[in-house]
């Protein structure tokens, strides 16, 4: 990558308000640059990769208090804020209160930001800009009004957060609570959008950088139409399937929208291509740097070489001119990210806690990640662990690496999404791009098949247990191949990984079996490795689904209810889940209470069928 010099730069350090690998991938960049980098954590993150990866650490109460993370700013002699993605990234209080204080952030100002950082400003301006807009409603609207399907969504954030679909007047007013709480509870603002919803569509984003001296360019394109829920999975650059016309369309309308509102620094311009009509709609603008932003540094060279973005960004903070124009810029091969989650997406994709035991990641493509063997995963931030990007002269190549990346992909302790993203890379569907946004929303994507793991893990439980020498050593003798992986000892569990690609991590001790297989983690109980697993509580039973935090609870005991009725909430990293009797019965327990820590598992309700009195 090219590295950016910073030739009398207005500072000479950079804090990141931000956690986990983005704020590993901003020191990353700003050390190549010479400059001094400050980490900000909370007490929970004491011990956490970022901090250690920076020069200077400061402790703050929380990343979303504004005046803590300027006076660590100012305490630490920082004379700018990158403010990563996520958090204070797209909020103009930040912005101003940075600005304020007589430092740089690096995006755009606090002014640009209030007008593009939001869906609904930004959306009046693309309409004064002749951009075409997704057909929208107020929420003065009546619910029988509406043209259904349609998309309640926060007009302040993105990631998905504040987004309900919703497909008849029935359910118009339990979404819009809904959307708004979350909105609230996610970006402070609980303003809302209705829009219509485009059954089958791609979301098409494109890369601008702008500078101080009239300079806007765009980075070409990238395709992030592999979501669920509005949440994205996989993201690729550039756009497998649009037409010449199509591109052309989105790179000129973004480089006008930012050129229009004064645009600085990094920024994402978001379109919605209607698979029906053919036509593309201006969704917004994210005014940061992507999560997805490794695979237009992958794809797309400047001067031929491949940018770094973050090494831009601190430049056009620091007052350069961007130094190359349009014409520079070319498309030279393909890349895909896949994002990796603490979630159990084959079981209702419900967020994982706990230690990280051992922790592999593939050597043979970029992982911007800030996980490590030994760290604790909490519910307390956003899932998302790290990224696996594989890139190639074209997209086949870029998708096999991919899947030879995940395959190589091993975290032992808690569950993720790592084989649900193998499955997804290694798919028909998306090895020939015929996905769309709802596509995820629309097809159940099959569990690997968990046979083979089965037998992996009852080859290592006898493994374990071989003789120590003779003709039955356990030495891994295997004929006319290298040696198996052997284990050694059971007083402490022991991790092994095998010369092959497709021999899985795998970690022994007396209970139990836990193995990775194409990035699936498997956890046999023993003596059995081949039993089903663990026993299933009564059906009466609700267990919490995830640890996390109980926002609501609903019943008391001795209530009746009746089958399907709201018992509680449960949260855990934005995510609301909510508990239903599985039948019509009278609460004999209540496990919580409203603000309660809960574990995975724990007992929450317990519904006993009948005219059953409770024992108070």
């Amino acid at each position: 990558m090219s590295v950016v010099e910073l030739l009398e730069a207005p500072f000479d350090t950079v804090l990141v308000a931000n956690r986990g690998e983005i704020a590993v991938r901003v020191f990353r960049s700003a050390r190549a640059l010479g400059l001094r980098t400050v980490a900000v954590h909370t007490d929970l993150d004491a011990g956490a990769p970022h901090v250690r990866a920076a020069d200077v650490a400061v402790r703050v109460e929380s990343y979303l208090d504004i005046d803590e993370v300027v006076a660590a700013a100012l305490s630490s002699g920082a004379g700018a804020i990158h403010p990563g993605y996520g958090f204070l990234s797209e909020r103009s209080a930040f912005a101003r209160a940075v600005e304020q204080a007589g430092l740089k952030l690096v995006g755009p100002s606090a002014d640009v930001m209030d007008r593009m950082g939001r869906k609904d400003a930004a959306r009046e301006i693309a309409v004064a800009a002749g951009v075409p807009v997704v057909p929208s409603y107020t929420l003065q609207t009546p619910p029988a009004d509406l043209s259904y399907p349609v998309l309640v969504k926060a007009a302040a954030g993105g990631g998905g957060k504040g987004m309900r679909v919703v497909r008849e007047a029935a359910e118009y007013a339990a979404a819009v609570e809904a959307a708004g709480r979350e909105a609230a509870h996610s970006f402070g603002d609980d303003t809302l959008l209705i829009e219509k919803y485009v059954e089958s569509g791609r979301h098409i984003e494109v890369q601008v950088l702008a500078d101080a001296h009239g300079n806007v360019v765009h980075l070409f394109e990238r395709d992030c139409s592999t979501q669920r829920r509005h949440q994205k999975v996989l993201e690729e650059a550039p756009a497998p399937t649009i037409t010449a016309t199509v591109r052309a369309t989105v790179t000129s309308a973004a480089v006008a929208l930012a050129a229009q509102v004064g645009y600085q620094n990094a920024g994402t311009v978001e379109f919605l291509l209607d698979n029906a009509s053919g036509e593309v709609y201006f969704l917004e603008m994210n005014t940061r740097l992507q999560v997805e932003h490794p695979v237009t540094e992958l794809a797309v060279a400047v001067n031929g070489e491949h940018p770094d973005l973050v090494a831009l960004q601190l430049s056009v903070a620091a007052g350069q001119p961007l130094g190359f124009t349009q014409a520079d810029v070319t498309l030279v091969g393909c890349a895909i990210e896949a994002r990796v989650y603490a979630e159990d997406s084959f079981g209702g994709f419900l967020p994982q806690a706990g230690t990280a035991t051992q922790v592999h990641w593939p050597a043979q493509v970029r992982v911007d990640h800030a996980l490590h063997s030994g760290q604790v995963v909490s519910t307390a931030y956003d899932p998302m662990l790290g990224k696996v990007v594989a890139s190639g002269p074209d997209r086949e190549a870029a998708r096999r690496a991919l899947v030879a990346a995940l395959d190589d992909t091993a975290i032992l302790g808690l569950t993720t999404n790592a084989g649900f993203l193998r499955v997804l890379a290694a798919s028909d569907e998306f090895r020939d791009a015929t996905i769309d946004t709802a596509w995820l929303d629309r097809v159940e994507i099959p569990a690997p098949d968990p046979a083979p793991a089965r037998t992996l893990a009852g080859w290592a439980w006898l493994r374990a247990r071989s003789s120590g020498g003779g003709a039955f050593a356990g030495d891994g003798f295997r004929l006319g191949q290298t040696p198996a992986p052997v284990v050694v000892t059971l007083d402490e569990p022991v991790v092994l990984a095998g010369p092959e690609p497709e021999t899985p991590y795998v970690r022994v001790s007396r209970r139990s079996v836990e193995l990775v297989h194409q990035g699936q983690r498997y956890v046999f109980d023993q003596p059995d490795p081949f039993a089903a697993g663990g026993s299933a509580a009564g059906d009466g039973s609700l267990l919490a689904p995830m640890p996390g935090t109980v926002l609501a609870v609903d019943v008391a005991v001795g209530d009746r209810v009746t089958e399907g009725q709201r018992l509680g909430v449960v949260e855990a990293m934005k995510m609301e889940l909510a508990l239903k009797a599985p039948y019509e019965g009278t609460v004999t327990r209540v496990g919580a209470a409203v603000g309660d820590q809960v574990q995975l598992k724990q007992l929450l309700f317990l519904i006993e069928q009948g005219e059953a009195v409770a024992d108070a």
